[in-house]
């Protein structure tokens, strides 16, 4: 599920930029040098769809965004009750520590 959200959030991202570069600056800033003034032929009412078309996705993404914190901390729950896999690697490196140790001997001092 987790995945999903994300590969949704990432299509959605990617749409948003595409619609971003689409539209037409409002003016000032470094665009506006570079615009070539008014639009001669085009559609009467682009811009507004564009621009509810940009909000739609933002606001597309900070759902998914809030829904896929939520469903990633649920699969946290579950991976913090262990599975059998890191189970046996702890095991493993338990007995590994076990096996280097060095066992001590009792020495019998010897008395002079």
């Amino acid at each position: 599920m987790y995945i999903l959200l994300t590969i949704l959030i990432v299509i959605a991202a990617v749409l948003l930029v595409l619609l971003v570069l689409v539209q037409n600056s409002k003016g000032g800033g470094l665009a506006a040098g570079f615009s070539s003034g008014n639009q001669v032929m085009g559609a009467p009412k682009t811009a507004d769809f564009l621009e509810k078309a940009s909000w739609t996705l933002a606001g597309i993404i900070l759902a998914l965004s809030i829904l896929a914190v939520g469903v990633s901390t649920g699969q946290d729950t579950e991976a913090e009750q262990g599975s059998a896999i890191t189970e046996q690697v702890q095991e493993a490196f338990e007995a590994e520590q076990a096996a280097q140790a060095v066992p001590e001997f009792e020495t019998e001092e010897v008395a002079e």
